[in-house]
């Protein structure tokens, strides 16, 4: 694998990304066609309440999936929190906000004490500055 940086950190799952999004998404607009220019209006109601649930159910599939990765994310960092801060730090580790951990699982076990206090002391939340902060880049490939 490449080695994994700020600008190729993102995952695009090809199957969902290419195919299960466009393909509800044509689904959706060729119903709502149907509606407009058919005469079976209770057809076309059904076919494009169909077609909306469709595509709102792939997107909440994929919500849930990452919301579960965050989580996940959030408990690893936690641990690993435990064993890399000084002691002055750990007290504050229930401070660090879910964005914050999942931002920070990228940096080194060298750099994360001082971009751990760094987040704190300037209040820092927007996951993508964190990140950019990031010197030594820590590889996440298990992402969902």
């Amino acid at each position: 694998m490449a080695e994994q940086n700020y600008a190729n950190h993102t995952r695009l799952v090809p199957l969902f990304h290419f195919f299960i999004l466009p393909a509800l998404t044509l689904n959706f607009g060729w119903s709502i066609y149907r509606l407009a220019h058919w005469r079976h209006w209770a057809d076309g109601v059904i076919g494009v309440v169909t077609a909306a649930a469709l595509l709102l159910l792939s997107f909440h599939a994929r919500l849930f999936a990452l919301t579960v990765q965050d989580r996940v994310i959030r408990l690893e960092e936690r641990l690993r929190f435990e064993r890399l801060l000084p002691e002055d730090l750990k007290a504050r580790i229930p401070e660090f906000t879910l964005g914050q951990f999942v931002a920070l699982r990228f940096a080194s076990d060298a750099e994360l004490p001082a971009l751990a206090r760094k987040v704190l002391s300037d209040n820092l939340a927007d996951r993508k500055a964190i990140k950019q902060l990031v010197q030594n880049w820590r590889a996440d490939h298990l992402r969902a």
